[in-house]
């Protein structure tokens, strides 16, 4: 059984970590009591933030694994023509573990995304709508993830942390703005 939840530090652009390729992790290290109680924490400190994806190495921990979950009360500030848009719904938690996109919609859409790493930021970024992922999950066993709208847009943004990636580096760049901004000037932007 895991221990208490603990939050992490979650660490800001800069960090060397959130610029490598992320380790992958064995199925028997994945079930691991120590992996396991990394799940617990990550799940934890996500929900904290609050955020709808984190990667390990957002908490400086170079592994191939990230927590998901859009959960339903994050939705609530957004208009039925806003959640529509981006194709947004709940999403339960779950585990994802080397991760691969593994196919990709040619069809994509542009939206302000935001990441812990970069807190107070967001910008446009274009991405594929829909996804489809294979991984391990939290037991270390070999999934198929079919997403789409919000869901798959989670998905590319946390494989692309595993990856040492950022949304920055496919950002729009002119779109780039503080949250109080995007919350004044911004919203409803697509494309």
């Amino acid at each position: 059984m895991a221990g208490p939840a603990l939050r992490l530090k979650i660490v800001q652009a800069g960090e060397p970590v959130l610029r490598q390729r992320a380790r992958a992790l064995s199925p028997e290290e994945i079930r691991s009591t120590a992996i396991q109680e990394l799940i617990e924490h990550m799940r934890e400190t996500m929900h904290d933030a609050p955020g709808v994806g984190l990667a390990a190495p957002q908490i400086g921990q170079n592994l191939q694994l990230a927590v998901i979950e859009d959960r339903a009360e994050y939705q609530k500030g957004l208009s039925a023509e806003e959640l529509t848009a981006r194709a947004r719904e709940p999403v339960p938690f779950h585990v994802i573990v080397n991760p691969e996109i593994v196919a990709r919609s040619e069809e994509t859409a542009v939206f302000h995304e935001g990441c812990l790493s970069l807190a107070g930021f967001s910008a446009q970024v274009e991405r594929a709508r829909a996804v489809r992922v294979s991984c391990l999950d939290h037991r270390g066993e070999t999934r198929i993830i079919e997403a789409s709208g919000w869901y798959a847009r989670i998905l590319q943004h946390e494989i692309d942390h595993l990856h040492g990636g950022l949304y920055i580096d496919r950002m729009d760049p002119r779109s780039f703005t503080s949250q109080a901004n995007y919350a004044r000037y911004g919203k409803g932007e697509t494309r």
